[in-house]
């Protein structure tokens, strides 16, 4: 019965994706008609029709004081607003009014695909309009708001609509930083003067982001890095010159297939090279940092400031990805070296929990080199090796570390591997690991704790429970 019932449903699916036919001739009308009888893959997926209830995007305020939502406006029709909660209390202020992201001439407010703030607190960097680049929407418009005086401008001067990337603030709030055209750019945001960092990006020369490879095996998208004091940007830049492409055949949009080129490199074809630089905030020559090898056969998996703007730390891979070194990078002589290796017989995920201590004498490192996931403490010089988490378990990562209260919190799968908890135990490795997530709740549990360690959004879900998303008091769990 299952198989009879299934060939008119994907009869159905077929023939809306035929173009020319009569229901796709209606698709468009369709997908934006929530009434319509006509149900498309455009309406299910692309729209937010049969999305679930959205909360956020939300931010921890530094301080701790609070954190910041995006809600619908009450006042304008359609618009969104960001606001301010205390936690505590739960008291509600609307910090950036729906009225307020009305640009000059034009006639309703920005959406709100994402937004920053200052570290100064004194600005909003808003992000609108997002388009996707491969997988995710990473290139839009980007517009500051002035919290002191309401004034609003758009970052990027007379730049085509939707051609900017990861946009963010420098340290001290005066300059933001984008990519745009495979190039890095910087604009101040008292002159608006906009100064090219780089101008050699092109289709196969990529400035501050990355080509298919680097966001299919490591996830990455923006590739530059503010240096803590505002002088310098360190980056990513790869060149894909000599990578073959993959053909793919797009049958959907058109009545003729359309042919897509993608550089792909299969397995043991060339890669592309990539190489890290630091660049002056100002403009001028870059830095390359020297690395030994064969750059074409190599990964530059991670990469950021190493709590200071002298130097910066970044993970090589090698192509089986099976040995990592973690490198110190020295920005004014360009000299790396290797302060420890992490190495498997079979393969190694790369580090996203790298998390510097006060002091910057210390990181955390996610390992597997003791037979379980754990977390360790490793020194500046790499010499010092501590293990920070013993229990015979895997840490899948870390939440928070709240180095005032000397403690360290991170998601755990003791028993079961579609189990997941929330514990928090000592930072200094001392004492037992303590779980949060109460014992009578069973399934997969995710955390967007606060700095401090006091609060955090919690997302559960169960196989036959939809996610639930709550606030709640640490430790106690206390929603």
């Amino acid at each position: 019965m299952k198989a009879r019932t299934t060939v008119p449903i994907l009869l159905f699916v077929l023939t809306v994706l035929i173009p020319g036919s009569p229901l796709a001739a209606s698709s468009n009308l369709a997908a934006q008609d929530p009434g319509s009888p006509v149900l498309t893959l455009e309406r299910i997926f692309s729209s937010r029709e049969f999305a679930s209830e959205r909360f956020g995007p939300a931010r921890w305020l530094a301080d701790g004081s609070g954190y910041t939502t995006v809600e619908l406006s009450e006042t304008v029709n359609g618009g969104e607003e960001i606001v301010r909660y205390d936690p505590a209390t739960g008291e509600r202020e609307v910090l950036i009014p729906s009225a307020r992201l009305v640009p000059s001439g034009a006639s309703s407010p920005l959406g709100i695909d994402d937004y920053q703030w200052s570290a100064d607190g004194s600005k909003l960097l808003l992000y609108t309009n997002s388009q996707r680049v491969w997988r995710q929407n990473t290139r839009g418009d980007y517009w500051v708001i002035d919290l002191t005086d309401w004034g609003m401008f758009q970052i990027g001067g007379h730049a085509a609509p939707a051609t900017l990337m990861f946009a963010k603030f420098s340290p001290d709030s005066r300059l933001v930083g984008y990519v745009q055209g495979n190039n890095i750019y910087v604009e101040d945001l008292a002159s608006h003067e906009i100064v090219a960092l780089t101008e050699d990006g092109s289709a196969t020369l990529i400035n501050g982001t990355f080509d298919w490879v680097y966001e299919e095996e490591f996830g990455l998208r923006d590739g530059f890095r503010w240096s803590p004091d505002s002088r310098h940007i360190a980056y990513w830049q790869l060149d894909s010159e000599g990578v073959r492409d993959f053909y793919l055949i797009n049958n959907t949009d058109t009545l003729y297939p359309e042919i897509i080129p993608i550089p792909y490199p299969k397995t043991g074809e060339m890669n592309s090279s990539s190489r890290l630089g630091v660049v002056s905030a100002e403009g001028g020559p870059t830095r390359w940092f020297e690395l030994p090898g064969d750059a074409r056969n190599t990964y530059l998996a991670r990469m950021d400031w190493a709590a200071s703007s002298e130097q910066i730390i970044f993970q090589r891979l090698n192509r089986q990805q099976n040995t990592n070194w973690v490198m110190l990078g020295n920005v004014l002589t360009g000299e790396a070296q290797s302060i420890f290796t992490d190495e498997d017989d079979a393969w190694l995920d790369v580090v996203d929990d790298l998390v510097w201590l006060p002091g910057g004498e210390q990181f955390t490192w996610v390992s597997e080199r003791d037979g379980w996931r754990h977390v360790f403490l490793l020194s500046r010089s790499g010499d010092e090796v501590r293990l920070v988490t013993p229990e015979p378990f895997d840490v899948i990562s870390i939440e928070t570390i709240d180095t005032a209260g000397g403690w360290i919190y991170y998601i755990a799968s003791p028993e079961d591997a579609a189990q997941r908890y929330l514990f928090r135990r000592p930072l200094d490795g001392s004492g037992t690991a303590e779980r949060l997530t109460p014992a009578d709740q069973s399934g997969s549990h995710s955390y967007q704790v606060s700095p401090d360690g006091a609060w955090a959004f919690h997302t559960y879900s169960a196989f036959g429970d939809p996610p639930v998303i709550e606030l709640v008091r640490l430790p106690e769990h206390s929603v």
